[in-house]
């Protein structure tokens, strides 16, 4: 791939905690990819419009707070509204077993729970991007 693959680091919702999405940014960038973290805080809509503005390749999100079911499901939703069914959507935190498979229906790729290889991470978006 000729570009630097693009990756909006996005911690949606009020959960206030964002030290694994920092230490995936970092592995993400230490990896050879444009990186931009939104910060705390962000409504899904605020999420999709920086992944537009941005014109990322991939949005991973990070959620802590239990609420990963309803703000994953509404970043995806808003993703289709915008055209924008291209860009990767990969989602860590605490994610119980069960809400996984939903979330794949949902559209997002890839779901990584605490102890995940930041390797791992980092091939799982290198072989799933499209481009």
């Amino acid at each position: 791939m000729d570009k630097k693959i693009r990756v909006l680091v996005a911690k949606p919702g009020l959960d206030g905690h964002d030290r694994g999405a920092k230490v995936v940014a970092r592995a993400l960038r230490d990896a050879g990819m444009e990186v931009i973290y939104t910060g705390l805080r962000q409504t899904p809509d605020m999420i999709v419009k920086t992944a537009l503005q941005e014109d990322v390749d991939v949005i991973g999100l990070s959620l802590l707070s239990g609420a990963h079911m309803t703000l994953f499901r509404d970043i995806t939703e808003d993703l289709k509204k915008n055209n924008m069914e291209d860009v990767l959507v990969i989602g860590g935190g605490i994610i119980p077993e069960e809400d996984i498979e939903p979330l794949h229906e949902a559209g997002i790729k890839g779901v990584f729970g605490p102890g995940t290889s930041l390797d791992d991470i980092v091939k799982f978006i290198k072989e799933n991007v499209k481009g």
